[in-house]
């Protein structure tokens, strides 16, 4: 078991997207707020980011795979969480109680455990207009997870184009909503 710090842990945990190879932003932002941050990533997010390089950001391993039974932890327990970017995947089986990634896993528990998660989702105009993932961000959203999607946050583009809207996400946002969260909630020290 890891031995807790002090600081707050926060899970950042990306997805497989193009947008998460800038996810040290992310961290960054969470780093300057005082949180311990680690970095979970699911299989296909893996692809787009420098694993060694956010191993050395965060001073943690980067997850992807669950680990053997027997094996020790090698993170601090989570304080909260924020997955971002989040797909349309991710939302939905996530949503279902799919618990197949180590990154699902985690979001399913900490459902279950009340812990404050914020979930920024990344995506184009026609998987965003699936019926399943519109009702998804209304599960996930009446489970009191914070859903930050809509046109307020990222403005949805047409498919194929994700690349060029990748410098305009603002990560910060997720960050300010984690904040507001736990300040009403009387948890931010």
């Amino acid at each position: 078991m890891v031995e807790s710090t002090g600081t707050r842990v926060l899970y950042v945990i990306a997805c497989g997207s193009p947008l998460t190879r800038n996810v040290g932003r992310l961290v960054t932002h969470a780093q300057r707020d005082g949180w311990d941050v680690c970095v979970v990533l699911t299989p296909d997010g893996t692809k787009f980011v420098d694993v060694p390089a956010l191993a050395r950001q965060t001073g943690h391993p980067v997850r992807s795979t669950y680990k053997h039974p027997a094996d020790p932890d090698v993170l601090p327990e989570a304080d909260a969480m924020i997955v971002s970017p989040a797909t349309v995947n991710t939302v939905n089986k996530w949503a279902a109680g799919i618990a197949d990634t180590l990154a699902l896993g985690l979001l399913v528990e900490g459902l279950g455990k009340g812990l404050p998660i914020v979930a920024m989702p990344f995506t184009n105009s026609a998987m965003a207009a699936h019926p399943a993932f519109v009702e998804s961000i209304a599960r996930l959203r009446d489970w009191d997870v914070t859903v930050l999607f809509g046109d307020h946050v990222v403005p949805l583009h047409p498919p194929g184009t994700g690349e060029r809207h990748l410098e305009r996400f603002p990560w910060e946002m997720a960050m300010a909503a984690l904040r507001t969260r736990l300040s009403v909630s009387g948890q931010l020290g």
